[in-house]
């Protein structure tokens, strides 16, 4: 039978009702005919309460033991689910991430995954199973637990459908697709029917939650096409696919929070140094500057653990060299085409000018145009650029 791969969000599986509703749907797609995959997240707040947990025992926990600690999450949806499944008579087996195949570099806490080997998966399939996967987590080549960030439940679905050759890729939420604004937060976002691999990466990239850019980047090469429906809604969706049906000068904005600059003065020689330190730790940034004086990047800190004993050990190391801005959030806007001239960049920084918001950096690319301001600022600014540039185009 034709296989489809199912993800089902934090939010989709929050509570045991939710886990007998998800588990109908899914029974409902089995009996039409699909060989089933679920790639489940942990219940709603389930990460975050064992992040508390850890910061409550130390500011700076090896990453090894948070991965250890973290995986447990997705263990107990997927065996819920399993449950709820063999209880409707739905034969139904869990495997954890590495039990199912997902191999990782050794990237503790933002790995990424190198291969697929899914054996196990296929034998049940061909058992005639429904085969529930503990997304965001898989094994390193050197046999440890692993996990590939935030969103990373996303990256697992794309990544088992590409090596299962599946029909299709189906990723829930409590959202209807991927929007141009984020609804909780701007009133007049608008439903995306379709959206190209390359805007969907880069608004995941600039904070939107709908779904994980690493996934993109997996669909893209594998040529999947992603539905983005919500669980419970019914909606049309929206599908993420190699060229929109339309071409749109500004597809979207997001906001991201939890940003900083890191900046370190000296050679290049000195900034290459920076960087070796940082990608031993596991630290990745991103619109890196580099003059014959220093360089600077933007530093997304939600997938950074041990804040203040990495930037002790910058300052031990490169003393008042380096500096470290937080406080700071990023407003970003994407689309093909968005620098084809300077009329969305000029919009944009008149919008924000007239709500007194100070620009502290900007960023641009063929694709998008990201603006960083105050981090208690961001949500009104992505409305005011929303309006701007895609509600007024």
């Amino acid at each position: 039978m034709p296989i489809i791969v199912q993800k089902y969000g934090g939010s989709s599986v929050g509570s045991v009702e939710k886990i007998k509703q998800v588990a109908a749907k899914i029974a409902a797609r089995r009996r039409g005919g699909y060989d089933v995959v679920v790639i489940v997240s942990a219940m709603g707040g389930t990460t975050d309460d064992l992040l508390s947990l850890s910061k409550a025992i130390t500011d700076n926990p090896q990453k090894r033991e948070l991965d250890m600690l973290l995986t447990a999450g997705e263990r107990i949806s997927m065996a819920l689910l399993s449950m709820a499944l063999n209880a409707d008579g739905v034969p139904a087996i869990s495997f954890t991430g590495s039990q199912s195949g997902i191999i990782t570099n050794d990237g503790h806490t933002n790995a990424q995954i190198v291969d697929v080997r899914p054996y196990r998966v296929r034998e049940e399939l061909a058992q005639g199973r429904v085969v529930i996967v503990a997304g965001y987590q898989g094994v390193s080549y050197k046999r440890e637990v692993t996990t590939l960030g935030r969103g990373g439940s996303d990256t697992t679905a794309v990544a088992m459908a590409a090596a299962l050759g599946a029909e299709a890729c189906e990723i829930y939420s409590d959202v209807d697709g991927v929007f141009s604004g984020d609804p909780r937060v701007v009133e007049q976002a608008k439903r995306l029917r379709e959206i190209s691999y390359e805007e969907m990466q880069e608004l995941s990239e600039a904070g939107a939650r709908v779904l994980n850019a690493q996934a993109i980047e997996f669909a893209k090469k594998a040529g999947i096409a992603i539905d983005a429906l919500s669980t419970f809604g019914g909606g049309a969706g929206t599908r993420v696919l190699a060229a929109p049906a339309s071409a749109r000068r500004v597809s979207g904005v997001a906001g991201q929070k939890e940003m900083a600059v890191l900046s370190v003065k000296g050679t290049p020689a000195t900034f290459y140094e920076l960087c070796e330190m940082l990608d031993a730790r596991g630290v990745a940034g991103k619109h890196l500057s580099a003059t014959s004086e220093g360089g600077s990047m933007v530093l997304p800190l939600e997938n950074v653990h041990g804040l203040a004993a990495l930037v002790e050990a910058l300052k031990q190391r490169f003393g008042e060299k380096v500096a470290l801005r937080e406080g700071l959030g990023m407003v970003t806007a994407v689309g093909a085409g968005i620098d084809a001239d300077h009329s969305n960049l000029r919009r944009a920084l008149a919008a924000l000018e007239s709500m007194g918001v100070p620009v502290l950096g900007l960023h641009t690319s063929s694709l998008r145009l990201s603006l960083l301001v105050p981090v208690e600022r961001v949500d009104d600014c992505v409305r005011r650029v929303h309006e701007a540039l895609v509600e007024a185009a």
